[in-house]
């Protein structure tokens, strides 16, 4: 029997609720294939954690994290105990860049019994493919000057390499689906990162001449986000356009609940790290009501990562069967809470 060392950082708010409760089905899935077993390490790294030893998480931790086959990220954040932009740079962002998580990809599909937005959703089916190392998000830049003078410099870093590999990840990515890249781009108004990202888009389609390839600028393709989702299949984009592009999926899936990400390293040298794109959600900590199918897809994303595609596969076919059946939780429309949920997959996967 195979097993599988996963880091669990169940993280803040919900996450210390929901995180514990998608690893009951992750269990559920290992048991049945009965070839793989899941050894859990969780870390309590955490805003709490901040106040307490007043870093995010212990000095040997990516050492840590880098001993195990995945990460398993519930949610960071309580600003109201420690600003964000520490605990994302201390745990979040530590992790990405340190163990190389250059892309981030975020899919987004329509889910019956889950109310899209959209009066006509078409089922639409789409994946982003964000840069996720450099870009607009690049630490290069600084402030000067105070009072009326005071200057602030942003530089956005787009390097061939990080650009080449993002762009061609897409293009691969599409190969095992409906074959369309669409390139977020912005070329028309940022006059030097954009026409080379272009360029290197351009360049690399040709390797892919059964690839169907289109540009749209981001103010025009958010727009056909909401008019034609249908249209798209892989959409490739840098780290800020890929950042807006997948929160917009998910409010077009009806709720940023149930969105799943992962942060892939490429070589396998470190493991890559799987995270729901929901927030903390202080607001109903403790009252056993938080939407488990964010964190519940990202676990399929991460089965998939480890080759475990079958049980990937099954793992959204539950979900997306008890949703359907009607048993979600309040936010998306439903009266179940967050055990009623994972209780009915389990139930769902034990009865295919």
């Amino acid at each position: 029997m195979d097993q599988l060392d996963i880091s669990v950082i169940p993280g803040d708010g919900i996450g210390k609720e929901i995180v514990p409760a998608t690893l009951q089905v992750l269990d559920t899935l290992a048991d049945l294939h009965g070839g793989v077993k899941f050894r859990y390490q969780t870390h309590p790294w955490s805003c709490e954690y901040y106040l307490e030893h007043g870093r995010m998480m212990s000095e040997d931790g990516i050492e840590q994290l880098k001993q195990t086959n995945a990460i398993f990220l519930g949610a960071v954040g309580n600003p109201q105990i420690v600003p964000d932009h520490i605990s994302l740079w201390g745990l979040l962002i530590k992790i990405r860049r340190e163990c190389e998580q250059v892309i981030n990809i975020r899919p987004a599909k329509f889910i019956e019994g889950i109310k899209s937005p959209l009066a006509e959703p078409n089922h639409f089916d789409f994946i982003v493919v964000r840069e996720n190392s450099e870009g607009e998000y690049s630490e290069s830049g600084g402030r000067i000057h105070s009072g009326k003078d005071e200057i602030a410099v942003q530089n956005a870093i787009f390097t061939r390499k990080a650009t080449e590999r993002t762009i061609r990840y897409a293009f691969k990515l599409a190969q095992t689906r409906k074959g369309r890249v669409t390139s977020a781009t912005k070329s028309n108004g940022i006059v030097h990162s954009m026409p080379f990202w272009d360029g290197v888009f351009n360049e690399l389609s040709a390797e892919f001449p059964g690839i169907e390839t289109e540009s749209n600028h981001i103010d025009a393709l958010c727009a056909f986000l909401v008019s034609k989702a249908h249209h798209f299949d892989v959409i490739v984009a840098s780290n800020l356009f890929g950042d807006i592009l997948t929160d917009l999926g998910a409010a077009i899936m009806g709720s940023i609940g149930i969105a799943p990400a992962a942060n892939i390293n490429l070589t396998g040298q470190y493991p890559s790290m799987f995270e729901p794109v929901h927030g903390s959600a202080p607001d109903i900590v403790g009252r056993g009501i938080a939407n488990p199918i964010g964190q519940l897809w990202t676990g399929k994303m991460m089965l998939d990562h480890l080759g475990l595609n079958e049980l990937g596969t099954l793992l959204l076919r539950a979900i997306e069967d008890s949703i359907a059946e009607g048993v979600k939780t309040r936010d998306i429309g439903g009266s179940s809470n967050t055990q009623e949920v994972i209780t009915h997959i389990n139930s769902k996967i034990l009865s295919y």
